[in-house]
Protein backbone atom coordinates (compact mmCIF):
# COMPACT_ATOMS: atom_id res chain seq x y z
CA UNK A 1 0.00 0.00 0.00
CA UNK A 2 1.41 3.50 -0.79
CA UNK A 3 2.44 5.61 1.92
CA UNK A 4 -0.42 8.32 1.04
CA UNK A 5 -3.23 5.69 1.21
CA UNK A 6 -2.29 4.52 5.02
CA UNK A 7 -3.30 8.22 6.01
CA UNK A 8 -6.08 10.82 5.38
CA UNK A 9 -7.62 13.16 7.43
CA UNK A 10 -11.40 13.83 6.56
CA UNK A 11 -14.15 15.95 7.98
CA UNK A 12 -17.58 15.22 8.98
CA UNK A 13 -20.84 16.69 10.88
CA UNK A 14 -19.66 14.78 14.09
CA UNK A 15 -15.97 13.23 15.32
CA UNK A 16 -17.90 9.66 14.11
CA UNK A 17 -19.01 10.39 10.86
CA UNK A 18 -15.45 11.68 9.85
CA UNK A 19 -13.67 8.67 11.07
CA UNK A 20 -16.78 6.65 9.26
CA UNK A 21 -15.64 8.13 5.96
CA UNK A 22 -11.87 7.92 6.82
CA UNK A 23 -12.37 4.03 7.17
CA UNK A 24 -14.63 3.80 4.13
CA UNK A 25 -11.64 5.22 2.25
CA UNK A 26 -8.90 3.43 3.85
CA UNK A 27 -11.21 0.68 3.34
CA UNK A 28 -9.81 -0.49 7.00
CA UNK A 29 -11.45 -1.86 10.31
CA UNK A 30 -11.64 0.12 13.38
CA UNK A 31 -8.85 -2.20 15.24
CA UNK A 32 -6.56 -1.46 12.14
CA UNK A 33 -6.21 2.13 12.22
CA UNK A 34 -4.94 5.00 14.81
CA UNK A 35 -7.09 8.05 15.27
CA UNK A 36 -6.05 11.30 15.49
CA UNK A 37 -9.41 14.59 16.67
CA UNK A 38 -7.81 17.47 15.34
CA UNK A 39 -10.89 19.56 15.88
CA UNK A 40 -14.25 18.45 17.22
CA UNK A 41 -17.39 20.14 16.09
CA UNK A 42 -18.89 23.05 17.26
CA UNK A 43 -22.59 23.73 17.38
CA UNK A 44 -23.56 26.53 15.75
CA UNK A 45 -26.06 29.33 17.31
CA UNK A 46 -28.57 28.10 19.67
CA UNK A 47 -27.46 24.57 19.52
CA UNK A 48 -27.85 23.89 15.84
CA UNK A 49 -25.21 21.54 14.67
CA UNK A 50 -22.57 22.45 11.84
CA UNK A 51 -21.11 25.95 12.72
CA UNK A 52 -17.79 23.97 12.40
CA UNK A 53 -16.84 20.18 11.49
CA UNK A 54 -15.19 18.01 13.06
CA UNK A 55 -11.60 16.91 11.47
CA UNK A 56 -9.36 13.63 12.38
CA UNK A 57 -6.56 12.09 10.93
CA UNK A 58 -6.92 8.56 10.36
CA UNK A 59 -3.52 6.29 9.84
CA UNK A 60 -3.50 2.42 8.79
CA UNK A 61 -1.71 0.56 11.65
CA UNK A 62 -1.85 -2.94 10.37
CA UNK A 63 -1.31 -3.72 7.13
CA UNK A 64 -4.31 -5.87 5.30
CA UNK A 65 -4.27 -8.89 3.59
CA UNK A 66 -5.61 -8.54 -0.08
CA UNK A 67 -7.75 -11.07 -1.19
Amino acid sequence: MKESQRQVETEGKTVHEAVEKALKELKAKRSQVSIEILCEEEKGLFGMPGAKLAKVRVTLTKEQKNP
